[in-house]
């Protein structure tokens, strides 16, 4: 599919690199214009659409590209649910969330790729933006991948996979077994631990905290901020408390968008300014910040 001149009014939905996806056109109808990513959580929002009805940035002059993770919608595993909720149960963390997070981070260089072959974009380095597991995902990209970045933000990001574990613990009665594999894993995506390598690049990053969110408290969405000041400039780094965001930052079933609360406002309006001051080398931004 390349994108054609109707594409600039409306919203398309897609499959890039065998990621499905739901793409919003730049605030001007401009283009050029720069790349967004988006990824959602395994919590409300847990689909693109919804992600989308979430965090739209309306105002960003650029792409917005909500991507599906993998093992949700329409890449559920043979079997459906039910296997996912058995891998939930055998080892979440080693089975589910894991994967699901290095799959969703290793397969962003090619959907990147493709997208710029889709959407008239600029040669910006693409922006980023992750909700729970997707910001987990967003934060291992950084990471790892080389994947060009000029921009991020992660909202509620997991930064420790013991507190979704301790988080299920809570709400099932049931103990984890942390096993070798499970601890190496963990390790892997402790991201305070791997504060140099996430802000090896510079990237600008936003943190977003939910000040109702129960798993990952907004203590943890500063000990990582702390954790990466070593490394990056004080402009090129933020943490901010949203007061009234939980973890979940959307309505159940979380497939499809709902109303945006006053939390989920303040949400969109501070990754929209994030982005409106750090994707900022294209001439078709600045000059959106200029008018």
């Amino acid at each position: 599919m390349v994108a054609d001149a109707g594409t600039l009014s409306r919203p398309v939905t897609g499959t890039a690199a065998g990621v499905p996806f739901l793409a919003l056109p730049p605030a001007s109808g401009e283009t050029p214009a720069p790349l967004l990513l988006g990824l959602h959580a395994f919590e409300p929002p847990r689909a693109e659409a919804a992600l989308a009805g979430a965090v739209p940035m309306a105002p960003l002059p650029a792409w917005r590209v909500y991507l599906g993770l993998p093992l949700f919608g329409a890449r559920l595993p043979e079997g459906g649910v039910a296997e996912i909720n058995r891998r939930g149960e055998s080892d979440y963390l080693v089975e589910l969330f894991g994967p699901v997070v290095e799959e969703a981070a290793s397969e962003l260089r090619r959907v990147d790729a493709e997208l710029r072959g889709t959407f008239p974009v600029t040669d910006d380095p693409v922006g980023l933006v992750g909700v729970g597991a997707g910001a987990a995902a967003v934060l291992l990209t950084l990471a790892e991948s080389g994947l060009p970045v000029g921009a991020a933000a992660v909202v509620n990001p997991v930064v420790d996979p013991a507190l979704v574990i301790a988080a299920r613990e809570r709400r099932t009665g049931t103990p984890y077994e942390w096993t070798e594999q499970a601890r190496d894993t963990r390790g892997w995506l402790l991201f305070g631990d791997r504060a140099r390598e996430v802000s090896r690049d510079g990237v600008p990053l936003l943190v977003v905290s939910g000040g109702r969110d129960e798993v990952v408290t907004p203590e943890h969405g500063q000990a990582l901020h702390d954790s990466l000041a070593a490394h990056l400039p004080e402009h090129a780094l933020r943490h901010i408390v949203v007061p009234d965001l939980a973890h979940a930052i959307g309505p159940e079933p979380g497939l499809e968008p709902g109303p945006l609360t006053p939390a989920g406002v303040l949400t969109d309006r501070a990754l929209t300014e994030w982005f409106h001051l750090h994707m900022t080398s294209s001439a078709q931004v600045r000059a959106a910040e200029d008018g």
